[in-house]
């Protein structure tokens, strides 16, 4: 099959590999019908990745057809359209069976396309592991491209907006606006939030979080202008969907006695010096991680068959594989309008 591999910094090529097969009788193979790039998959690209291992193939987040399934598998079938869950768990513990993939008992939790010992979802085909609970049909009134954002990017948004304590009436900043700070954007209205702030440096990306009913702010104003407009009070909730040290703390300036900070950016530094004295004397909640993707599933569903969250509305490039080092160019470039590029097999 063919499929991206990773080779070194900025070396994503597209090449052949042996097809996946079933290593257990709890594994499917799902054919891959589209797939997308993620913003962490950006570590890997700039050669900062979580190993060493090359020529490993990257990606997760992906939609697609169940193609053979082992005879322990119950819940899907061959020719099931399904959604990969970017999060992967054992699939037998209490906690994994609940969709929380970061508490599973055996500490089996994974994520494709980190290394050669799972094998990523930017190819013809995957190979998911207890995929009865790391896959699951895509819903009624999902698209398919719907259900591939869920694979990952909106149920992070989501979660982040949940970690910041969003509540109706909240006051919002939401630091970063790529796909996964847009989503935020969009998830902390379906929330409630009276206000919310978008930050980023890209002017494109501020106007497009304005369609949305944002205040667009640039990241070097965002302290001063925030403080005027709340009377110094600051605001209630913030998102951060970057990962570096100077957005987290950003994001710490911003947040109000007794605020929240949510950082779901993938946070690499070991040099970050977290204010403590500070964020005592405010009363600060900080948390800090990444999502369990299933778990967020029963609350997106009926938010997007309704027409509440549009997640498709991000996606800005639709290339095919073939292209593939062609889109983590451009995405990494922030070139032509640069969010959420797909990928077709």
């Amino acid at each position: 099959m063919k499929a991206l591999r990773y080779y070194g910094a900025r070396d994503i090529r597209c090449e052949s590999m042996d097809d996946p097969t079933l290593q257990s009788p709890r594994d499917a193979i799902v054919k891959v019908d589209k797939c997308a790039i993620c913003g962490s998959d950006l570590h890997i690209y700039h050669g900062h990745g979580f190993s060493e291992d090359i020529g490993y193939c990257v990606g997760h987040e992906a939609v697609g057809e169940v193609v053979e399934v082992g005879r322990a598998v119950s819940r899907l079938k061959v020719g099931d359209k399904v959604m990969i869950s970017a999060a992967v768990g054992c699939g037998s513990c209490a906690a994994c069976l609940a969709g929380n993939v970061v508490k599973c008992a055996t500490n089996s939790g994974n994520c494709y396309g980190l290394s050669a010992a799972l094998q990523g979802c930017q190819a013809e085909a995957v190979r998911v592991p207890a995929a009865d609970t790391n896959a699951a049909l895509i819903p009624e009134g999902i698209s398919i491209d719907q259900a591939l954002m869920m694979t990952d990017s909106l149920a992070t948004a989501w979660f982040g907006a949940r970690q910041a304590d969003i509540v109706p009436g909240s006051s919002v900043a939401v630091v970063g606006l790529g796909p996964i700070g847009l989503m935020a954007v969009e998830s902390a209205f379906a929330m409630g939030a009276s206000i919310v702030y978008a930050i980023d440096l890209v002017p494109e990306r501020r106007a497009l979080a304005a369609q949305l009913g944002a205040v667009p702010i640039d990241p070097e104003a965002a302290p001063d202008l925030i403080r005027e407009a709340t009377k110094g009070r600051m605001v209630d909730c913030v998102v951060e969907a970057v990962g570096v040290d100077a957005t987290i703390s950003l994001s710490l300036r911003l947040a109000a006695r007794r605020g929240t900070v949510s950082v779901i950016g993938v946070a690499q530094s070991r040099k970050f010096t977290f204010p403590i004295s500070r964020a005592f004397g405010q009363g600060l909640t900080f948390r800090i991680g990444t999502c369990s993707v299933p778990e967020e599933w029963p609350a997106l569903i009926p938010l997007i068959q309704s027409g509440r969250l549009k997640p498709e509305r991000y996606i800005s490039h639709v290339l095919p594989l073939s292209d593939g080092a062609q889109a983590y160019a451009l995405f990494d470039a922030r070139a032509e309008g640069a969010l959420k590029m797909v990928l077709t097999t």
